[in-house]
């Protein structure tokens, strides 16, 4: 039988490379997008699965509902939530309105259309969701002399990192798999769309983030670091975090 994957942010970047994976292995795909034209270009490049394309914007109410109606409808057995916007910028100068768009793309929209796949998920007692963050969820101990300040950007890549953790422990023993996925700096339009020229840094392509993101599914990860050689750094972290969460007591702490 087919398989189905729902791809956010398809027509570029990482989605970009998810959609053409996914369809290099047979999967039909619900492709959401903004760009009508790019959205049929994909179809166009791919006449061998079914693709469908959905356009809407995940940074309003009604993009997010529309889509989340078609999630909950089809028998999704891969959702990744990969859209993400460019507003890439300190608090004080972050407009209120585009501080929205970002809580809705990477906050709102990931969370709603994961608990609309998952009644079908569950029933079916398969199925996968991955949720696209970033290292920078990691970053926010960082001085402001060592990494730019970006703390709604920040902020929400650090939500989809725990709701990943505590949604997969949620669901353990159902057949239901989630997947935080962490790239650090990669070679799409994201940070053109701000005006930076990244093009001497080095960055890892889309393509080698999705073949983490799959590979890290077989080995049973539920944080996948494309570039982090060293798993032991993510698991010492994950092991500081149980740490502190276990050493809360309900006796006010001597320092205060």
């Amino acid at each position: 039988m087919t398989k189905l994957a729902l791809v956010t942010g398809a027509t570029s970047g990482i989605g970009r490379a998810f959609a053409d994976r996914l369809a290099a292995q047979g999967y039909d795909i619900v492709a959401v997008g903004r760009n009508s034209a790019r959205l049929d270009a994909l179809v166009a490049d791919h006449p061998e699965v079914t693709i469908r394309a959905v356009v809407a914007d995940l940074s309003t109410a009604r993009g997010i509902d529309s889509v989340a109606a078609v999630a909950a409808a089809e028998p999704v057995d891969l959702l990744v939530n990969n859209a993400g916007v460019a507003h890439y910028m300190p608090l004080a100068d972050l407009p209120a309105d585009k501080a929205s768009e970002l809580v809705h793309v990477k906050v709102l929209a990931p969370t709603l259309l994961a608990r609309a796949v998952l009644g079908g998920m569950l029933e079916r007692a398969a199925g996968v969701i991955v949720n696209v963050a970033g290292m920078i969820a990691f970053s926010g101990p960082a001085p402001s002399s060592v990494m730019p300040r970006r703390a709604v950007y920040a902020g929400a890549l650090a939500d989809l990192l725990a709701f990943s953790q505590t949604l997969s422990a949620e669901l353990e023993g159902t057949g239901v798999r989630v997947q935080a996925l962490l790239p650090g700096v990669v070679a799409t339009e994201f940070h053109s769309r701000q005006g930076l020229d990244l093009s001497s840094v080095p960055r890892m392509s889309a393509q080698d983030v999705v073949t983490a993101s799959l590979r890290g599914l077989e080995l049973g990860e539920v944080v996948t670091a494309p570039g982090v050689e060293d798993a032991g750094l993510l698991d010492a972290v994950f092991r500081a975090d149980l740490a502190a969460f276990g050493g809360q007591s309900t006796r006010l702490a001597s320092r205060y």
